[in-house]
């Protein structure tokens, strides 16, 4: 419609019809943009606020699971919950989260999000510095779990998951978890923290870090400096641990040894572009390592957990298979256990990757919003989310959405095997390590280090449940199971 020519002709009328031809110029043109804004993809998220002001919060305490539930139930797959003074914009699923695992740090940001980690790892590492910054720190953990590190690290797991299952006696009933806790620990120690701590100050430094991981709750990701008992027992624990990796550190460069672990590879490591080039400090170290333990430890032994769980509960159908799988390779390797031998056991790895599915520790991943980016669900609605609104993305959700997975909540590892490899369907289904951009450069080691411990077992023992499947915590931050015992008698695997 050529308004201007409208305009002009309307200008050349009396003034009475003058009048009238622009009050319905003004109306046609209103109509317009409201038809058009119909068709517009410059719609921001529907809302979903419970309770004015404060409901979004309440929820969130009491378990983000319960809230991202509810907010899906009522407003699908994009939805914004107003909390306090900010915004909070969950995407669940893949066909909204593309931008989430694919922007740039200019884009989608970490670094506010996640300064509720900076009283645990420390001051100037990580979240406590800029992109460019954490960019060269990252590239610290990449170089340490490259496939040629992961080679030294393996004979490490082996070593201690055969001394710990040396110790169990014939028989007996454990606590699945807390067993491959503390073994998890003994091999996180050796092979990142080093030599020393795990021969000298093992438990030292695993009650220190107990301090450090009590101090991680839900309500610390909204106050990390709430004045509450378990963020002051983590703040001395923190310090503490900085005064005994600051003497290891001063102790093996005063040696001149050179040691096969991630505190070596870290005492080694120089900035590029940054800082003028010089090597890393003693508190960055500290924080490096205490960063590391975080990311790893939970993961592997919570994933580690389910993975016999799932196993005890499906012996015929998965944890028969994974035996048979053992014999084989213990007919074509003898009782090896190498990068070369862990990477063959392909329904072991299926079997993990189906647990870590179902319950991924990290319920949840974060960004901030630097710029507004648009999103298209599943059902083609478009939506704009706003810059500055702090953006969810779930693993524990999505994963069990029914349009990414067949039967979500069914145990299926297959899933991930020719021909079904449902995974590979849609980017961004399969979200257990992150995606994209961040992903977590930690997966391999955990792959290596959760298989070397099942393998040990199934290689030396049969395992039945004591106790019903347990429940997933998802009132805590990181979510793992409930209690269950697990009743263990030994044998020899006969290939």
């Amino acid at each position: 419609m050529d308004f201007i020519g409208l305009s002009e002709g309307l200008q050349q009328l009396p003034a009475p019809l003058f009048y009238v031809g622009a009050t319905v110029l003004l109306l046609v043109s209103l109509l317009i943009l409201r038809v058009a804004s119909n068709h517009m993809t410059f719609k921001a998220p529907p809302v979903y606020e419970p309770i004015p002001f404060v409901g979004g919060l309440i929820k969130f305490v009491q378990g983000p699971m319960r809230l991202m539930s509810d907010g899906y139930r009522s407003k699908g797959e994009v939805f914004t919950v107003p909390l306090a003074h900010k915004k909070m914009t969950f995407l669940l699923g893949p066909h909204v989260s593309a931008h989430f695992f694919k922007a740039n740090d200019d884009e989608m940001s970490q670094q506010e999000v996640y300064e509720f980690n900076v009283p645990t790892f420390g001051k100037g590492v990580v979240f406590d510095v800029d992109h460019k910054v954490r960019a060269e720190q990252f590239q610290f953990f990449a170089a340490a779990l490259k496939t040629a590190k992961l080679h030294t690290y393996v004979p490490y797991f082996v070593s201690e998951a055969t001394e710990f299952f040396g110790k169990w006696d014939q028989q007996g009933v454990v606590e699945l978890q807390t067993e491959l806790s503390h073994l998890i620990i003994l091999t996180a120690s050796r092979t990142l923290m080093g030599r020393e701590v795990r021969e000298n100050m093992f438990r030292q430094v695993t009650d220190l870090y107990h301090d450090l991981d009590m101090g991680m709750l839900p309500i610390s990701v909204m106050f990390p400096y709430l004045p509450i008992e378990a963020h002051r027992k983590r703040d001395r624990a923190r310090e503490e641990l900085s005064k005994i990796f600051a003497k290891v550190i001063q102790a093996r460069k005063a040696s001149g040894a050179q040691e096969n672990d991630l505190l070596q590879h870290f005492i080694e490591s120089r900035y590029r572009t940054v800082y003028n080039g010089r090597m890393t400090n003693e508190e960055e170290i500290t924080g490096f390592l205490i960063a590391t333990l975080f990311a790893g430890q939970h993961t592997s032994s919570i994933t580690s957990s389910w993975t016999g769980y799932f196993m005890m509960t499906h012996k015929e159908k998965w944890m028969k298979p994974a035996i048979e799988e053992q014999k084989r390779l213990m007919r074509e390797h003898g009782e090896e256990l190498s990068v070369e031998v862990l990477n063959k056991m392909e329904v072991l790895h299926a079997i993990i990757t189906e647990a870590l599915r179902l319950f991924p520790p990290l319920i949840m991943l974060l960004r901030k919003a630097k710029t507004s980016f648009s999103v298209t669900t599943s059902k083609g609605q478009q939506y704009v989310v706003p810059k500055g609104h702090i953006i969810f993305a779930s693993p524990a959700f999505s994963h069990r959405l029914a349009g990414v997975f067949e039967r979500p909540d069914e145990f299926e590892p297959d899933r991930f095997q020719a021909p079904r490899e449902e995974d590979k369907r849609r980017p961004f289904s399969f979200i257990g390590f992150g995606a994209g951009r961040h992903g977590c450069m930690g997966s391999n080691f955990a792959y290596l280090q959760i298989k070397t411990i099942w393998s040990v077992m199934l290689r030396n023992f049969d395992f039945e449940m004591v106790d019903p499947f347990p429940q997933a915590q998802y009132n805590s931050l990181v979510v793992g199971p409930g209690p269950c015992r697990v009743k263990y008698m030994r044998r020899k695997l006969k290939v």
